[in-house]
């Protein structure tokens, strides 16, 4: 992660009110870092303030503060930024210093924090500190609240983080157009002591939705419900970094939803308990085991499992349509269609045209299919046995027996122990039991004569039926 002293200082391109300044006591406005990198950064561990144990936040960073008088002071800015979505795509979104989501606010309870907040948009914002308990005039709800923050100018945000738990970051301003366009950022309340539900690996990103036009850069933000890129941290699979552990490691992953619909969010070989929302800590009795946990819009979790069993495990939303890129809504399903007749007569006009789906969609993946710039093919991502056939929101959580305590960084795919793997059987197949076989009198059908469907439709209006 780049150091403090090297992040680019944005208080000298910022106008305060001198009110505003003489409130806060600040003779400056603290630095403004700006991150463009979308790999996964090290976590941030606290060189003052009170202790915690810091979070990692996928393909993202936590943002620095410094202490004034014992307020633990950051400054966002708001502003038009470039995201690369995975490798051959960049999208042209709304963010916070440098980045959508914006960078990671870690505080501990009992801080008593302030948020300087730069607008550099086109239009005025505002930010809702998602599931905080604050002064009223804090909460951030443009026109109930407060005055939108206009354009150029920096209003500041100042309360005490009085719970522990999961929460985000989100405009409540123009919100259909900010939120579409990508601001929101993650927020991490510690609690005082740092032993009381401490983990191994804290794993923490958002989830958002996307519609954007093959070829194009910029999200449609009127789109309700058919979006085409889903996300995890406004990155897509295989873009998305993996989430690499240590067997044995008590594992923490915190997900927000910012979409507009819910995900089931599934992992594979390994059971999770549920241990927190938006609303705190879950208790204990009130915990089961689980492989899918459901999280609706505007919701968070906190699941935390043990990494018991080595490999490489799939993480990702259980909706098929979520594990997709640049997806066309529209496309027939032509399974089991023979068309090789017209797809020839059609060759011959457009010399580029291919058959769609006709045995499926799978061998699409491994197509070279021009598409047009700034587009990802619908299922990209190669692993150590072929195309694995997923877009979106997927990712891989990685065990490993030599990934060292706080060492995050990609130890490769898994050496699988010999025999442990699926294979090809090549013994002779017998033929499927079926109904008038030996022994398939047990699966006889039994004669039940046609019955006759008759509808009645009722009379004399709503009253009889």
């Amino acid at each position: 992660m780049v150091s403090r002293r090297d992040f680019f200082m944005g208080a000298g391109a910022v106008a305060v009110s001198a009110g505003m300044v003489s409130r806060v006591g600040a003779a400056s406005l603290p630095e403004a870092p700006l991150m463009s990198d979308a790999t996964t950064q090290p976590p941030l561990v606290p060189n003052n303030g009170r202790p915690y144990n810091p979070v990692v936040t996928l393909n993202g960073w936590s943002l620095p503060w410094r202490m004034n008088n014992g307020v633990k002071e950051f400054h966002l800015v708001a502003e038009p930024v470039v995201r690369e979505l995975a490798p051959g795509m960049k999208a042209h979104l709304w963010g916070y210093n440098g980045q959508s989501p914006g960078p990671t606010i870690e505080v501990v309870e009992g801080d008593r924090v302030r948020i300087f907040v730069t607008n550099k948009l086109p239009e005025h914002t505002s930010i809702h500190w998602h599931g905080q308990r604050l002064p009223n005039g804090m909460d951030g709800v443009t026109g109930l609240t407060q005055p939108g923050i206009p354009a150029g100018k920096t209003f500041v945000y100042e309360f005490v983080a009085k719970r522990p738990g999961t929460f985000m970051y989100h405009p409540h301003a123009d919100e259909m157009v900010q939120m579409a366009m990508g601001m929101m950022g993650f927020w991490v309340t510690h609690p005082k002591n740092p032993n009381f539900m401490k983990v191994d690996r804290d794993f923490v990103f958002l989830l958002s939705n996307y519609d954007i036009e093959p070829g194009a850069a910029t999200p449609r933000i009127s789109t309700m419900l058919d979006f085409n890129l889903f996300t995890f941290n406004s990155r897509v699979f295989p873009g998305i970094d993996s989430m690499n552990v240590r067997q044995g490691d008590r594992v923490r992953i915190r997900f927000g939803n910012l979409t507009m619909t819910n995900h089931p969010m599934h992992l594979h070989g390994h059971e999770f308990v549920v241990t927190g929302t938006d609303g705190g800590w879950t208790r204990p009795e009130s915990r089961w085991p689980e492989v899918t946990a459901d999280v609706g819009v505007g919701q968070m979790r906190a699941i935390e499992f043990d990494a018991t069993d080595l490999g490489d495990w799939a993480f990702h939303c259980h909706k098929s349509h979520h594990t997709m890129n640049a997806m066309g809504h529209d496309v027939p399903t032509m399974i089991g269609v023979d068309h090789r007749g017209t797809a020839k007569k059609i060759s011959q006009l457009v010399p580029d045209y291919m058959v769609m789906g006709e045995r499926g969609m799978a061998d699409m993946g491994e197509m070279e299919m021009p598409i047009p710039d700034n587009t990802l093919p619908m299922m990209g991502g190669q692993g150590p046995f072929g195309g694995v056939e997923m877009g979106g929101m997927f990712t891989v959580v990685k065990v490993r027996k030599d990934q060292k305590p706080g060492d995050y960084k990609d130890p490769g795919w898994y050496k699988h122990p010999a025999g442990t793997v699926a294979y090809e059987w090549t013994g002779s197949v017998p033929e499927p039991t079926r109904n008038k076989s030996p022994g398939g009198q047990l699966m006889t059908p039994v004669n039940k004569p046609d019955v006759e469907m008759k509808v009645r439709k009722p009379t004399g209006g709503h009253g009889n039926h």
